[in-house]
């Protein structure tokens, strides 16, 4: 919306009556409620949401990254009703949906796959013969699937049934499509992402790398850009195999590869994510480019103007998603009201967030507050400002994970570069979390030192020498 406004273009918010009280709702031009506050009952109504921008002559509607933006039904309605839908086409959004679908797609690249079966299982004594010959542990994977579920780790084949069964029962149950197949599982994997650009044209680009290996159940919680392992020659073959999957659903928008990384810095392309990123700042911040405006250009049929040898990577950027979690309890979502909520500033410092002082967390979403980005010259400095801007920001009435933010910040691990996505299970233990500073102790200090300091002035008037220690985003509307 911010970006909208930027380029003259007004904007309707629509909201459920648990969000009636929203940022968004009070930044928009005009906002509508479409439905009580289950998702299913008004942000996932495709009737209901085309039919508020039909009444109020709307253009275009941005599907943000939850909900409906990677719906290729819903994609395919916004084109029917005659109205833009800012995101690729509902094809490849279909295409990359379906991991299996996805593989078949970039077969007909030199895309370096992890060794597995080319599509679903349906016989299992074949599946067993296939995973006896890539090696166990193998994975097991719904090829709906994503967030971990569906999801099986096998480490023997006298477990992979019982594994089977699972993953096929979870997959059912999250997705309605019980197709699952076998990856060889990669021990120490990193997640590295890129982000691409793609229009109408037929020209793609890429914006480097994303590094979101710290997660918590398969859910990133720290991303940062670029990479602090690759190489240019591994960047740059990366970026060219991350283009070439978005050309083989012909895609447009933007969008982001994922790659899996070996400790031996292989990587193997593991899906296409065919939205924004919640992460997508970091990028913004690395290389200087707003991707919602590119989103919208793109979408209104204008060629990428930028160039694949025109862009560098400037400086790094870190991201932590600011959570309604507890860290010390398995990190389960926490509700209640934010009774002290303070965003910290300062150069290098943004805020994406939704919510301010005296608002409630509600049950019925993602439990995700903010983003908090920090931007330095080198990552050293991108880091000590994160950890300075969490040790800022003051929150109560809820649990959140900035402690464990702060706790990653601070490790060897990741301070060396040297981890993988299973960074929680190997160094975190909630007795390691210091405790965020309460904001009634936090003013009750800065009154004492402002005290102290007033009480300690000299009493002669003459000259007073002080030392200090060294520091180191044309349309008309968009819903």
């Amino acid at each position: 919306m911010r970006t909208a406004r930027e380029m003259g273009i007004k904007t309707v918010a629509i909201y459920s009556e648990a969000d009636r009280n929203a940022l968004h709702v009070r930044y928009a031009d005009e906002a509508v409620c479409v439905g009580p506050a289950p998702s299913s009952e008004s942000y996932l109504k495709t009737d209901v949401i085309i039919d508020v921008c039909k009444r109020l002559n709307v253009d275009a509607i941005h599907p943000g990254y939850g909900f409906l933006s990677e719906n290729a039904g819903f994609a395919r309605s916004v084109r029917e009703a005659g109205l833009i839908f800012i995101g690729p086409s509902p094809e490849s959004i279909e295409v990359m949906g379906s991991k299996l679908a996805a593989k078949a797609a970039v077969a007909q690249y030199n895309i370096p796959m992890v060794p597995g079966t080319p599509s679903a299982i349906t016989d299992r004594t074949e599946a067993k013969a296939i995973s006896a010959t890539i090696g166990y542990p193998i994975l097991i994977k719904a090829s709906a699937g994503g967030g971990g579920k569906g999801m099986r780790v096998v480490e023997s084949e006298g477990d992979f049934d019982e594994q089977m069964d699972r993953a096929v029962s979870e997959a059912i149950s999250a997705f309605g499509d019980g197709s699952v197949f076998i990856e060889k599982y990669v021990t120490s994997p990193r997640h590295v992402e890129i982000q691409v650009l793609g229009d109408q044209h037929g020209n793609i680009i890429h914006l480097f790398e994303r590094e979101c290996s710290v997660q918590r159940r398969h859910q990133k919680v720290v991303e940062e850009a670029p990479s602090a392992i690759l190489t240019p020659e591994i960047r740059e073959a990366m970026g060219r195999a991350a283009v070439d999957v978005a050309r083989a659903c012909g895609y447009y928008g933007a969008g982001t590869v994922e790659f899996i990384v070996n400790d031996a810095l292989d990587f193997y392309f593991l899906e296409m994510n065919t939205r924004l990123q919640v992460e997508h700042p970091v990028t913004e911040q690395i290389t200087g480019v707003d991707l919602v405006k590119q989103m919208i250009y793109i979408a209104e049929g204008k060629p990428i103007t930028i160039r694949q040898e025109d862009l560098q990577i400037k400086g790094h950027a870190v991201e932590v998603r600011v959570y309604a979690e507890d860290p010390a309890n398995n990190f389960l979502p926490d509700v209640g009201t934010l009774d002290t909520y303070i965003r910290p500033q300062g150069n290098g410092v943004r805020v994406d967030d939704g919510f301010e002082q005296g608002m409630a967390i509600p049950i019925y979403y993602d439990p995700m507050i903010a983003k908090l980005i920090t931007y330095g010259d080198t990552r050293e400095e991108a880091i000590q400002k994160m950890i300075r801007a969490i040790d800022e920001y003051q929150i109560s009435g809820v649990q959140t994970t900035l402690p464990f933010c702060r706790f990653v910040m601070k490790h060897d691990a990741f301070r060396s570069g040297q981890f993988d996505t299973g960074f929680v299970s190997k160094y975190f233990t909630p007795d390691k979390l210091t405790p965020a500073p309460d904001a009634t102790e936090s003013t009750l200090a800065a009154v004492l030192a402002a005290w102290l300091m007033e009480n300690s002035k000299p009493k002669s008037t003459g000259t007073v020498v002080a030392t200090a220690s060294r520091s180191k985003w044309k349309a008309n509307r968009l819903a």
